[in-house]
């Protein structure tokens, strides 16, 4: 089986650069016309398209196919005899060679277009065509442009959300107004953009199988999932009690602080029993637990007051809650006497208590490894 690549050249680049006579066939031929066009017009994109016929022609028959590279051009002033050139020049290769097949290559889209003439000629397996990464052009664009539209599952993920979203704009924008018009659209092009870029239909279409593989299995892990959403619940519920009489005062920080202060615990024990649960899923499963399953109820813990410290010192230092008072302390000789927090030692405290909590983290989890705390902290 024989099999002709025939790069094409409608505007004659290489015939006018080079002075040679179309059509050009054979290996050493076309390597040889692939320095006279590179010499000729460095930037040409016909030196590419010259090297691709070539490197198909190689691997052909590298693969044990017959192969002829050749090239083909329209050597006229108008189109219709520049096409018809290159039907004229295809009849001679035809006739010569015979070839059971052919594969075209082009370098833009105004090439493609005598694809058809070489198809009436010949068989043709294949049409490659040759873009230039660093080409900035418009027929390069056209040409992505095209391969784009024709991806399905691109234009189902671009095409159609724009197009919804031009249909919706007018109708807001006759109800709403500008303002809420834009912004409503602006805001579900912004959570499609985050839901596509997360990956989050994924996660929705693997959740049903990953249940029910949890539940044959007994995973604990799905008892502690459900409880930690539960908690999470209360402290959402929570946080909006307590955030709901500052909410009159219009003062959305205080707000925000007072539902962070209240909510906080509960979401953070939510999260503590979730990476529990997972932590003994790991430990039944294997023989030996990841350090990052160790860290985590730690990590959890430690961020949780290290939230809860920050959103006291606000709402302390605005007079919302009532500062830490310590009693008057006695130990055998030693008293200690009665002393208040300030919002400031207050929120030292929580840090310090963050920070200690991770580093019990790293202990357990280099204890329980056998590594040193030195890589525990590298890590």
């Amino acid at each position: 089986m024989s099999t002709l690549v025939v790069c094409v050249d409608r505007n004659n680049d290489i015939g006018r650069k080079t002075g040679l006579e179309m059509p050009v066939a054979g290996w050493e031929a076309v390597q040889a016309l692939v320095t006279d066009v590179g010499l000729a017009d460095p930037e040409d994109s016909s030196v590419n398209c010259l090297l691709e016929a070539l490197r198909v022609a190689r691997d052909l028959r590298d693969g044990d196919e017959e192969s002829i590279v050749a090239v083909i051009s329209g050597t006229a002033d108008t189109r219709v005899g520049a096409d018809r050139a290159v039907a004229a020049q295809m009849d001679e290769l035809v006739a010569e060679h015979d070839p059971d097949s052919t594969i075209v290559v082009i370098d833009s889209a105004e090439d493609e277009r005598l694809v058809p003439i070489v198809e009436s000629r010949t068989r043709v397996d294949a049409v490659d065509r040759v873009v230039v990464r660093q080409a900035r052009d418009i027929e390069s664009t056209y040409y992505l442009l095209k391969q784009f539209l024709a991806d399905e599952e691109l234009r189902q993920t671009v095409l159609v959300p724009t197009g919804i979203a031009l249909i919706a704009f007018p109708v807001l924008l006759l109800q709403l107004g500008l303002a809420m018009a834009t912004s409503a659209i602006t805001a579900v092009i912004g959570l499609f953009v985050l839901y596509k870029g997360l990956a989050i239909g994924d996660y929705f279409r693997n959740l049903p199988a990953e249940a029910r593989d949890a539940l044959y299995s007994g995973r604990v892990s799905i008892v502690t999932y459900v409880v930690g959403v539960g908690l999470s619940l209360i402290g959402v519920f929570a946080g909006a009690l307590r955030a709901a009489p500052m909410d009159s005062t219009g003062n959305v920080l205080m707000t925000a602080m007072a539902f962070v202060f209240e909510s906080v615990p509960w979401i953070a024990v939510a999260a503590l029993t979730a990476s529990t649960g997972r932590l003994l899923d790991e430990a039944i499963r294997n023989d030996r637990v990841r350090n990052s399953y160790l860290n985590l109820p730690f990590g959890v813990l430690a961020v949780g007051l290290v939230v809860r410290g920050f959103s006291a010192y606000f709402l302390q230092r605005a007079g919302k809650i009532a500062p830490v008072v310590v009693p008057k302390i006695v130990v055998g000789q030693t008293t200690i006497q009665r002393f208040t927090f300030d919002p400031g030692m207050r929120l030292a405290v929580y840090v310090v208590l963050g920070v200690l909590v991770s580093l019990v983290g790293v202990r357990v989890a280099s204890y329980v490894s056998g590594t040193a705390i030195s890589e525990e902290l590298v890590e």
